[in-house]
């Protein structure tokens, strides 16, 4: 199994940043793409961003592009969101995943979750 533990997410006001961190455990994490998604209240889970396995390559979703940048630290087991210009309508529940892809990330589909990480965006 791949131990997933998010941090980082906090109340931030619109406009600014906020840079989310995922840890993982060690010996697995570089045989794994990594993405993230969110979950706001009421509404399906959303793919965010992934990242291949060597971390050279990535792939988000419209609505994330230009604001939203993925990277990975394989020495450290960690993958990190980095988030700029915020918006109300960011406000949710954030979540890294580990996959087979970032093609298999991009339709959902995840072998392991983690817990998740609140991000509050005021208006």
């Amino acid at each position: 199994q791949v131990q997933l533990v998010e941090s980082g997410g906090r109340l931030v006001q619109a406009g600014g940043s906020l840079r989310l961190s995922c840890a993982a455990s060690g010996r697995t994490f570089s045989n794994y793409a990594m993405g993230w998604f969110r979950q706001a209240p009421g509404k399906e889970r959303e793919f965010l961003t992934a990242i291949n396995r060597s971390g050279d390559g990535t792939f988000n979703a419209d609505s994330v592009k230009g604001r939203f940048t993925i990277s990975r630290d394989n020495a450290k087991n960690t993958v990190y969101l980095q988030m700029n210009s915020l918006k109300p309508e960011d406000t949710a529940v954030y979540y890294c995943a580990a996959g087979s892809g970032t093609y298999y990330l991009a339709n959902i589909h995840a072998a392991y979750w983690g817990q998740g990480t609140q991000v509050t965006v005021s208006s």
